[in-house]
């Protein structure tokens, strides 16, 4: 009896042995587990990236924009930032059946206080339509330097990525530039910089 006892215990020790060793195993895995996911969050940038919060200005912002000329509803409307001439365009009722539709640059960046004129075909007075057009296309292919990504200010002459670096840092920094000679308070750029891609640039 005592041996049948003796065995059922050996048994019983047996199956406690691999229960343990199952828990073990198992309490390990859930350690590994949380490990991974702190590491993913320790990973994890705590702020979104510089082109992420652009994007995300530019959606909040808003902006108001003239409409004249040959459309159903001209006026002023309020736009977000990311907004093209099309969207204020559909805004405004859409083109009369007069509009010279050749005239206007539908896929042009609008901006605060921008002026859209779109003429009716054979119109006399074409010098404004030109104008104003012309204006707006010369603004959308200027760098708005408070708003331009790395990528985007490396296209301005003389500028590299180690300066262009040392605007971004400094208008995180400081805030946005109210005008352009501020940029001579970033490192690295002097009067001969500034002068080689004043003309390309834009504040806004």
């Amino acid at each position: 009896m005592w041996q049948t006892i003796k065995k059922y215990d050996k048994r019983w020790l047996l199956v406690m042995a691999v229960m343990l060793v199952a828990i073990v195993i198992l309490m390990r895995s859930n350690e590994q587990k949380q490990d991974q996911a702190f590491s993913h969050v320790i990973d994890a940038p705590e702020e979104a990236t510089y082109e992420e919060n652009k994007e995300k200005q530019k959606e909040t912002s808003i902006v108001f924009v003239d409409v004249k000329g040959a459309v159903v509803r001209p006026g002023v409307y309020e736009v977000t930032g990311t907004a093209r001439i099309k969207d204020v365009i559909a805004m405004a009722g859409g083109f009369t059946k007069e509009a010279d539709q050749a005239k206007v640059n539908l896929a042009a960046k609008i901006h605060d206080e921008m002026m859209i004129y779109v003429p009716t075909r054979g119109e006399e007075n074409v010098s404004m339509a030109a104008a104003v057009n012309a204006s707006a296309s010369s603004e959308t292919t200027k760098i708005d330097i408070n708003t331009a990504s790395l990528e985007e200010i490396q296209q301005l002459q003389g500028i590299g990525p180690t300066k262009a670096a040392a605007i971004i840092a400094y208008r995180e920094e400081h805030g946005p530039f109210r005008k352009i000679e501020d940029l001579l308070k970033v490192t690295g750029i002097g009067e001969k910089s500034l002068k080689k891609m004043k003309e390309q640039i834009i504040i806004r």
